[in-house]
Order: structure tokens, then sequence, then C-alpha cells
């Protein structure tokens, strides 16, 4: 009678075991299909296919709804339909289940940036930052300096895109910025040199682009650069309010 107990019980650890892995099995499954159905959902967000990439993001969910980035992917999907509620909501539920996430605390924070909630934005993108396994660390910082800029908090906008230039030198929106910056407090040859960088690694400068290049090289004197870049602006825009200023002698 023993005997058979204890076969009894071996059978029941033994299906325990089986059913167990079977589990785990699934459950990775479920979150791998969570895992593609997302970067899915990335790609057709980049093709501006919304509707699908909504869709795919149904998908991931639907496949394991503990699965966080689907629900940062969703906000992100949902900000760029200006159904904010949902994009709020989205991230906050990612977050909540991931608050380890970097590139959701990024990529809310950008979005709170993008709403006029400075503050709030900038606590997120510092949320980013000190996770020490987060793989691109300077667009959180330069996130945090361009929305600080656009605060009117200047010293701090400069930190934090300082240190994203100290990651990742030629990160061309970092060097705009601080173009933009250093001209505003009037020291122009660090405009001059931030701005060059930025050309270096840009094809084609926008009408706001060449005007800031125009005003930084008359500040110093330099007139034959100055020449180069109203060429450029009067070439390519020429309807631009920006070329209008550059005729009216502005």
């Amino acid at each position: 009678m023993k005997r058979i107990s204890g076969l009894i019980l071996v059978f029941l650890l033994l299906a325990g075991c089986v059913s167990g892995g079977a589990w785990a099995s699934q459950s990775a499954a479920n979150t791998n299909s969570a895992r593609l159905h997302t970067e899915l959902a990335g790609l057709y967000f980049e093709r501006n296919q919304m509707g699908i990439a909504l869709s795919e993001t149904d998908l991931a969910i639907r496949a394991d709804r503990n699965y966080a980035p689907a629900y940062s992917m969703r906000g992100l999907i949902h900000m760029a339909l200006h159904e904010d509620k949902e994009a709020d909501e989205a991230f906050q539920h990612g977050l909540h289940l991931d608050g380890a996430d970097s590139e959701a605390h990024n990529n809310y924070g950008w979005f709170l940036c993008q709403r006029g909630k400075h503050s709030e934005s900038i606590t997120h993108f510092i949320a980013a930052v000190k996770n020490p396994l987060y793989t691109t660390p300077e667009r959180a910082y330069l996130n945090a300096g361009l929305c600080s800029q656009k605060a009117g908090n200047t010293a701090d906008a400069e930190d934090f895109l300082g240190r994203a230039l100290s990651l990742q030198p030629a990160l061309p929106q970092a060097l705009l910025a601080m173009a933009e910056i250093r001209f505003a407090k009037g020291d122009y040859p660090a405009a001059k040199k931030y701005f060059t960088n930025f050309a270096q690694h840009t094809e084609l400068l926008t009408a706001a682009q060449l005007w800031l290049a125009i005003r930084i090289e008359r500040k110093l004197g330099d007139r034959n650069a100055e020449a180069s870049y109203g060429l450029q602006l009067r070439k390519y825009y020429p309807d631009a309010s920006e070329t209008q200023s550059l005729m009216n002698g502005e």
C-alpha cells in the first residue's frame, strides 16, 4: 500500500513538472509573439501607417497583456494621432508594468514635453538615464535639453545637451540647439563652431537653419560666408519667410 502511494506521489510530481514546463513554454511563446507584433507596430509607425500599427499593438497585448513595450508603442501611436488621453493611459500602464523601462520613460517624457508639461517630462528623462542598462542615454539627454530650451531654461538645456554631446559628439539636433543657445547669448564664435559641426552632418539645411547661419556670420563679420548661406536660402527657399527677411535687409 505504501509502495502504491509512493508511486502515485511520484506520478503527480512528474505530471506537475510536465504541466509547469508546458506553461513556461507557452508563456515564452506568448511574450515572443508580443515582441514581434510590437516590432511590426514600430515599422508601420515609422511608415505613418497608424491604423495598422495600432492593430499590431492590439495583437501584441492580446498575446501578452503584461508586455510593457507594447503599451509604450501604443502611446506613441496615440500621441501621433493627437489622442492624448489614450496616449497618456498607455504610457502610464506600460510604466506601471515595468518602471525600469528607459525607452518608455523617454517616450513618455517626450509626450509630456510636447504637451507643455516640461517639468514632468524632465523627471522621466532623468529616470531613463539612471538605468545603467539603457543603451542610448544620449537620446534622453537630448530630449531633456530640447525640452528645457523650449521652456526657457537655458542653463539646464546647455547642461543636458552637453551631456548628450559627450556621449555622441556628432548628434545633429544637439549641435543645432547649442548653436541656437549660444547665438541667443551673444557667444557668436561658439555658435558658429556648433553650427558648422551640425552642417557637416546635414545634407540639406532648412530655411530656418540657413537664416541662423546668416545671422551668425553677419555678427562675426564674415561677408563671404554670409553671402554663401544667403545664396542657398534664396535658391532653395525663395518663398520662405526667412528669405523675405533677408531680402528686406533684416
